[in-house]
């Protein structure tokens, strides 16, 4: 169960290196929206398969 956890943390924080750069090197307030609608996807994603009870 530790792992999942771990592996989650890590997943989450790959994607958001990748995501911030051309969020912050494009400064543009629509792809900062589409980017931020997508992490919070990502999170609930993450939360819900955490959570689950299958494995």
């Amino acid at each position: 169960m530790k792992y999942k956890h771990f592996a989650a943390i890590v997943a989450a924080t790959l994607v958001l290196a990748y995501l911030a750069a051309p969020v912050v090197k494009l400064n543009e307030v629509a792809l900062t929206v589409v980017v931020l609608i997508g992490v919070i996807m990502l999170l609930v994603d993450l939360w819900q398969s955490l959570h689950s009870k299958g494995d």
